[in-house]
């Protein structure tokens, strides 16, 4: 008997919802016809619904460009605010303006994952239904058939491969949000089923993600992609993904809110139930075994590209091997600068100037040489500061005298780029230019090209491993060898002892506080440092003092510099997770809500 997809995706407990994206693509035929036998053919060698199924669980990822109700998720740290300010769903977040009842829904989207979740068990139950003569090459395959070719596999089994990695992805994002979660499985659940299911520890959760992703790493593809025109590189999960994902995973599991000083000692929901050092070293293994098999300390596939800002714009795998996998975002447009460019633009260079970096992200990179401000050669004064800087802040802020569209920005009160008789403009005298086309230089208006999410990258996993290993035993030579290499392909320069600016030696703190900082500019506004500073449990101390901006007055002709205070954060320790949507304790006698919420 034929099954109705309507009736077998009802929604269920735990947020679960129907397959509302998953009739894209199917307009031949009415939404209440379709069947799961239909999607998974027994006749269709081809795959074509199958894979469409497959494609429309990638479309659940999100690009993390303006993600949150048109803001960027780090305008909720101490890195950014939202020029829409008090008004903005990031401002409620970053002042924690948000209960189990009154949540946030651009960004707490617990039922949200469970539909992929759902989706996945879906697609695993049915694919091997399809009978492929698709075929691919397994990532690292050597085996070779009759003929001297390389064996090659049915393409059911790295879509299936690709749906288990999408769905521990899913639960990576709830468990860096929430701690331990229900697991679901395999299994599909229907409504007749006990729906009233408990959270599975932490430690179950990361447990779960890891061996999954071990599982499949295998008979994912590899870079490059097999078959595929470099300029229209798929952005499907591959090995290096996997592997990838697996380093991040066991850096936040080692990292101090889950390890150390969870938020509740001996609940193990939100954190383990004691303090494990070589969860560091499992961390630092899983990032060095991508260094070592696909970095410069392996086959070199994957490196550093030369350029910082080509990263985000020559996003394809030929012209850029930094990037181990991205999410679609706007292919072929300029939405992007038109949220977050500066404002005072008209025609094609208008812009809403939406992400205002602050004062303390501009102050976090360091002098040309390396140095922080105060230790460096170069002098600092508020009329120079931004001269003699890491490159990485012009590719990354616009200030006051910025060259962007053939001129010179004035984001002074009452500068062409900062209107202050405007209901909207910059509060910190300053705009976001990161992942933006170079328009400093040649170009008077935006224009289309192409905005990938860059979910994993590979200077991530450098950072990775040099925070792991230096907690596990303290820095060494290729912790060192990790910075540097950021520090060096940024343009800092390399000074008498080669060291861009680094100290030698340096203690375990020392060189956490650089490990920290590096992080937070080299990945600056790629929702890194909004769960960065919840995992190192430094967000009360980020959040001690207001977040500064900067005012620029002009008075007659000279411009005065001052700090001033943007935004005053009270900060509250429960706010490290988020709490369960209350909806499911209510229905869920099993389901635990999360410390003080």
């Amino acid at each position: 008997m034929k099954r109705n997809i309507k009736v077998i995706l009802m929604g269920c407990a735990l947020g679960i919802t129907g397959l509302a994206s998953c009739t894209d693509g199917y307009e031949a035929e009415p939404v209440e016809n379709f069947t799961l036998d239909y999607i998974f053919s027994e006749t269709d060698s081809m795959g074509t619904q199958a894979r469409q199924y497959l494609n429309n669980i990638y479309r659940h990822l999100q690009p993390g460009h303006n993600r949150v109700a048109s803001d960027f998720l780090d305008a909720a740290s101490d890195d950014a605010i939202s020029i829409e300010w008090d008004e903005s769903e990031v401002y409620r977040i970053a002042m924690g303006q948000y209960t189990a009842n009154n949540r946030i829904s651009s960004e707490m989207q617990w039922g949200y994952y469970y539909t992929t979740i759902r989706e996945v068990a879906e697609f695993i139950a049915n694919i091997d239904r399809v009978p492929f003569k698709l075929t691919y090459v397994k990532a690292g395959e050597t085996r070779t058939d009759a003929d001297g070719n390389l064996v090659r596999t049915p393409l059911n089994v790295t879509m299936k491969a690709e749906a288990r990695f999408l769905r521990a992805l899913a639960y990576f994002e709830m468990v860096k949000r929430y701690g331990g979660v229900p697991l679901m499985g395999d299994k599909i659940y229907s409504l007749e089923d006990n729906l009233e299911l408990p959270r599975n520890t932490f430690a179950e959760c990361v447990n779960y993600i890891v061996s999954e992703l071990d599982a499949i790493k295998d008979d994912l593809r590899g870079l490059p992609m097999e078959g595929t025109d470099p300029t229209n590189y798929t952005a499907a999960a591959t090995r290096e993904a996997c592997m990838g994902l697996k380093s991040r995973v066991l850096l936040y599991a080692a990292s101090k809110l889950f390890n150390e000083e969870p938020l509740e000692r001996g609940n193990e929901l939100v954190g383990y139930a004691s303090y494990d050092r070589n969860r560091w070293k499992l961390a630092a293994d899983a990032a060095w075994e991508f260094i070592s098999t696909f970095g410069h300390n392996g086959s070199g596939t994957i490196n550093l590209t030369p350029n910082f800002r080509d990263v985000f714009l020559n996003w394809y795998s030929s012209a850029n091997p930094e990037i181990i996998w991205y999410i679609h975002g706007e292919m072929g447009g300029f939405n992007l600068e038109k949220n977050n460019g500066p404002l005072g633009f008209t025609g094609k260079g208008l812009a809403l100037g939406r992400t205002l970096p602050t004062q303390n992200l501009v102050e976090a990179f360091p002098m040309k040489d390396g140095k922080k401000i105060g230790e460096s050669k170069y002098p600092y004064t508020p009329e120079t500061q931004y001269e003699n800087r890491d490159p990485r802040l012009d590719m990354t802020v616009l200030h006051n005298g910025s060259n962007w569209l053939g001129r010179q920005l004035a984001t002074y009160e009452g500068g062409g780029n900062n209107p202050t008789s405007s209901a909207l403009y910059t509060r910190t005298s300053y705009y976001m230019c990161k992942f933006m086309g170079n328009y400093s230089v040649g170009k008077t208006e935006y224009e289309n090209q192409n905005h990938p999410w860059v979910y994993l990258r590979y200077a991530e996993i450098l950072l990775n491993y040099a925070e792991a290993q230096n907690e596990f035993e303290g820095p060494n030579e290729n912790v060192y060898d990790c910075l540097i290499a950021l520090r060096k392909r940024a343009g800092i320069e390399a000074g008498d002892n080669n060291l861009y600016g680094l100290k030698k030696p340096m203690t375990q703190d020392e060189m956490r506080e650089a490990i920290y900082n590096e992080r937070r500019i080299e990945m600056a506004f790629e929702e890194q440092r909004f769960f960065d500073i919840r995992r190192w449990k430094i967000a009360g101390k980020c959040f001690a003092e207001p977040v500064h901006g900067l005012s620029i007055t002009n008075r007659d002709g000279r411009l005065n510099f001052a700090q001033n205070d943007v935004l005053n954060v009270k900060w509250n320790n429960r706010r490290y997770l988020y709490p369960i949507p209350y909806s499911e304790v209510v229905k869920n006698s099993n389901m635990v809500q999360n410390p003080n919420w």
